[in-house]
């Protein structure tokens, strides 16, 4: 299978690699021509068989809908686009009736696994037509983990139902992040524990809170154990906002999720050793710059990431992991 691959960022690269590495042929572009393997839209579509199958791993917003506006130009009735950045649900369905008008085919992908995903392979949550989602199956397959497809893949419903499910996702990330870092700071708070990182390295096998969460927030320990190079400061990507307030437009309590966000919030205006270690697992797993300790607030340096140096991107931010 021949697949186009719009967005060469932190994701888009790493899943290009991937893809290649399990069988699929990727023809990627990006403004950035150190990475880029045509120089324009056309001469991707010129390269791809019919039905193209054209994957778009952009930030959220306008960048994604020009992007989607310029296939509609260039693509074919028949065609399919997937959008795998992290779009909120509702703009999945603008962007596939704007293809649609032309024939052209829409499946909206949630993707998890950041910069750690091309050795460990991506969770993939899907929503589209089932013919359309099927027509894509070896790509999501040769994206995700080895091992029993339900356990890292999922239809989740129609267009949009795979952002809604990446959203609530990131929702409760936000709030495992925020446990494992307000326990962190009561244990590093507390004289008699002589060391915290140790406590936090025996809860790594045997507990019901063992997590990949958990050993990235001991690899930033590991790296920092006083986390005194990082600031106490965590932005927040958009699907966490969104799950609140989608729970807030719904009706329903998510008191653990709200009051993660807020402490996102909190961490813009006071240091505090629970949101220097949000910070630190935001880099641990993807790859997002960290402010530096006494830096101000625009000052975001990019420690050393987990994974062979990437040539730079050329939209800002592609495809951000979190």
């Amino acid at each position: 299978m021949h697949i186009g691959l719009i967005g060469l960022g932190k994701m888009g690269f790493h899943m290009r690699e991937r893809l290649r590495r399990n069988g699929i042929d990727v023809t990627g572009f990006d403004r950035n021509p150190v990475v880029s393997d045509v120089m324009s839209l056309t001469e991707l579509v010129a390269e791809l068989p019919s039905p193209r199958v054209v994957w778009v791993m952009l930030p959220a917003g306008e960048v994604t809908d020009a992007v989607i506006a310029d296939l509609a130009e260039v693509l074919a009735g028949g065609d399919l686009v997937i959008e795998g950045g992290n779009s909120r649900y509702d703009a999945d369905l603008a962007n596939a009736q704007k293809l649609a008008a032309a024939g052209i085919r829409y499946v909206d992908c949630g993707v998890s696994g950041g910069v750690w995903g091309q050795e460990n392979g991506y969770a993939l949550m899907v929503g589209g037509n089932a013919e359309d989602v099927a027509l894509a199956m070896p790509v999501f397959d040769a994206l995700r983990p080895e091992g029993r497809r339900e356990r890292s893949f999922v239809h989740a419903g129609s267009v949009g139902a795979g952002h809604y499910a990446k959203m609530i996702h990131n929702g409760i990330e936000y709030g495992l992040m925020q446990a494992y870092a307000e326990g962190y700071e009561l244990l590093a708070g507390k004289d008699i524990i002589t060391d915290a990182p140790a406590v936090m390295h025996a809860w790594q096998d045997g507990t019901v809170i063992r997590s990949w969460l958990l050993d990235l927030a001991l690899n930033a320990l590991d790296e920092d154990p006083e986390l005194s190079r990082i600031a106490g400061y965590a932005e927040d990507s958009g699907a966490g906002r969104w799950a609140v307030e989608e729970a807030v437009a719904s009706g329903i309590p998510a008191p653990a999720l709200t009051a993660a966000l807020y402490a996102r919030f909190a961490s813009r205006q006071d240091e505090s050793p629970a949101m220097k270690m949000v910070a630190a697992l935001r880099n641990q797993f993807g790859g997002h710059p960290a402010k530096p300790a006494g830096a101000p607030a625009e000052a975001l340096q990019q420690p050393p990431q987990p994974l062979p140096d990437l040539p730079p991107a050329a939209v800002d931010g592609t495809g951000s992991p979190e």
